[in-house]
């Protein structure tokens, strides 16, 4: 299964979430919501997934965490706040350079229609 059609599921799953328990929870609630989702879908996800950072070779856990890893392709990070900042979209696409990863999802559940809260990152895709 490619990124983008892991990110459609993912999409699709967050959506019916949104519609469901709608704005206002706590991003917690919604990282383990959406994660037992995907997995009734048939997805292998990873939650609250260490990255370490390499600075001269060396291996620094310096706290970084991916909130959901989706088939060893997709980061997804998960917001509930009023509004994203410019420092969410950069935390996301640094995920996506330390792990590598070419594709990331930035969901903030926290909006009144679920489309506004959705944003797709890339790197190098």
């Amino acid at each position: 299964m490619s990124e983008n059609e892991i990110a459609k599921i993912v999409i699709d799953t967050s959506f019916h979430l949104h519609k469901t328990v709608g704005p206002g929870l706590l991003e917690s609630t919604y990282e383990h919501a959406l994660k037992y989702d995907l997995e009734e879908r048939g997805l292998t996800v990873e939650s609250q997934v260490a990255i370490p950072f390499v600075y001269k070779d060396v291996k620094l856990d310096v706290g970084y965490r991916i909130d959901l890893f989706v088939e060893n392709k997709l980061i997804v990070e998960i917001k509930s706040v009023e509004k994203l900042a410019p420092v969410h979209f950069a935390q996301t696409l640094t995920y996506l350079r330390l792990s590598e990863v070419k594709l990331g999802l930035l969901i903030n559940f926290n909006t009144k229609l679920f489309k506004e809260g959705v944003h797709r990152l890339v790197n190098g895709l």
